[in-house]
């Protein structure tokens, strides 16, 4: 643990990617194997399940520190994170734990199915063995919040440089399901299996959004609808089917119709598309999707009422020969022959005749069940992770509506002292109904301001939790909005967020629910 401790105090005390790069292609080249492995899988999202919930965390150290729980919950509030929070109110240590981070992670999958009095006896020995720096990491391993920084694509090139390999294959390579509790470095890194080879996907290629770029002549860039679904590769190699989502979980199981109509692709074909909700004339609202999502193994009836298909719109692979090097225009015309034989649709063409019309299209997406247009230049090649210049995506304007600040709650990390999470209301008559939660949108100065304000006028405590007098008005966007049974207000927003703080108006001006459920499909 010490020597990956030491890893991420030196990644968290510098900005400098070159530093950043050197400390992680130093752990690399001097940790153990196993030590290795479990790095690199913290570092790309694959942390194991929790072994110690945050609720018996707090209670674990309240019994340790005799501190009442309402200092160590206000000391959590200023902190603003709960693993640091631990780290520094702990006493200090009794002996000198050296066990390295691999044994450590086996230890915490140990505890999963502990009973509670054998986790506490459990983590205070460990606490009681380990530094401060060392106590916030273990911490962060238990409670899964593991972000320091650092991309995946500058860990795997700090490896590459380390190992002397090629990025793009360990990026590769890294791609599927692997665990260090399941696999070796060697199985992982060096060896290969063939079975992981026929069913590993490539690495996504993922656009940034439009803004105001000049992308000069129209007739160089082909335009599609950005469908509002499950992003996936549909894998067919060997005779064998494979979907994968673009969070590299395996989801063949989930879409048993996708795989279906997958098995009549010839071998060595790899599509790119969206997952969709469809009633076999055009796409169903996202909400219809998600509800077969998480759903292992859905019942005959769920696959009845809520079918999916695929809505292809690239051709990664075709005839086991790698594509993703020849421009977009020929990838889709090989796309177009490849899918002939399925029930899979193509991501339709979209032609706007300027840029002007392009922009109307946009904004008529809600009419074709899109979120937008994507728009990708024909001579592209298909990327590795999140590269300028060739893919893009213009999603239509977001739905707005102007609502009331009623409740308020501290941030966390570097915003732990503002008041930065809101909850907001519409007017239903004379009485305001909560309609939404955002805490995104507004610059520092105007949190600052906020939180001045709340401090001054708050009206009663529950917990973190704030409530505040009805004054402030703010403008909310939100992507989507569709019936909910689990709201007061009897609706769910999408990706709500903070536009703009109204102190141009009385919160007597607000929105009401009438207004909102306008935007209802």
């Amino acid at each position: 643990m010490k020597h990956f401790a030491a890893l991420i105090r030196g990644l968290d005390q510098t900005t400098k990617t070159t530093q950043k790069l050197a400390l992680l292609q130093q752990y690399f080249q001097t940790a153990p194997e196993a030590d290795k492995l479990w790095c690199l899988a913290l570092f790309t999202g694959r942390r194991p399940k929790r072994a110690i919930t945050t609720a018996q965390l707090r209670d674990f150290t309240q019994r340790i520190t005799n501190l009442p729980v309402w200092l160590i919950e206000d000391t959590y509030a200023v902190v603003g994170d709960l693993a640091e929070t631990i780290a520094l109110i702990l006493p200090p240590p009794q002996h000198n734990d050296v066990r390295p981070l691999s044994e450590w992670m086996d230890h915490l999958g140990r505890l999963r199915l502990a009973g509670e009095d054998e986790k506490f006896t459990a983590l205070a020995q460990a606490w009681d063995g380990l530094e401060q720096d060392e106590r916030f990491v273990l911490n962060k391993l238990i409670t899964g919040g593991f972000r320091i920084g650092v991309q995946s694509k500058l860990v795997i090139r700090a490896l590459a440089n380390a190992l002397d390999h090629d990025a793009a294959e360990l990026t590769h390579k890294l791609m599927g399901q692997w665990s260090p509790q399941t696999h070796s470095w060697s199985q992982v890194i060096l060896a290969n299996d063939p079975m992981s080879t026929i069913s590993r996907p490539y690495p996504f290629y993922l656009c940034h959004p439009k803004e105001d770029q000049d992308l000069g002549d129209l007739t160089d860039w082909h335009f599609e609808w950005k469908w509002d679904g499950i992003r996936a590769q549909v894998i067919k190699r060997q005779g064998h089917v494979f979907i994968w989502s673009r969070g590299e979980d395996l989801i063949t199981s989930q879409f048993p119709d996708i795989a279906a109509n997958a098995a009549a692709l010839p071998d060595g074909t790899v599509l790119d598309g969206e997952i969709l909700a469809h009633d076999g004339t055009a796409p169903l609202p996202f909400a219809q999707l998600q509800k077969r999502l998480g759903r292992k193994k859905p019942a005959d009836k769920t696959l009845r009422d809520i079918p999916c298909t695929l809505y292809a719109y690239d051709l990664l692979e075709h005839g086991g020969i790698d594509l993703r090097n020849r421009p977009l225009d020929q990838r889709r015309m090989l796309l177009g022959q490849v899918t002939s034989a399925t029930a899979f649709h193509i991501s339709p063409k979209v032609m706007p005749q300027s840029w002007a019309d392009a922009d109307r299209l946009r904004q008529s997406a809600a009419d074709h069940s899109a979120e937008g247009l994507m728009i990708k230049h024909r001579n592209g090649a298909y990327h590795t992770g999140r590269k300028r210049g060739e893919w893009w995506k213009w999603k239509r304007d977001p739905m707005t509506i102007d609502a009331v600040m009623i409740y308020a709650q501290a941030g966390h990390g570097r915003r732990a002292n503002l008041f930065t999470d809101y909850t907001f209301a519409l007017w239903d008559g004379d009485a305001l109904v909560p309609i939404a939660k955002a805490y995104s949108g507004l610059t520092d100065a105007e949190f600052r301001k906020i939180t001045a304000w709340v401090r001054k006028n708050t009206l009663q405590r529950f917990g973190p939790v704030r409530q505040v007098p009805p004054h402030q008005v703010f403008e909310l966007a939100f992507e989507g909005i569709q019936p909910s049974q689990r709201h007061k207000s009897g609706i769910a927003l999408r990706f709500p967020r903070m536009l703009r703080w109204r102190t141009d108006k009385p919160a007597t001006e607000a929105n009401t629910l009438t207004d909102i459920r306008r935007y209802l499909p």
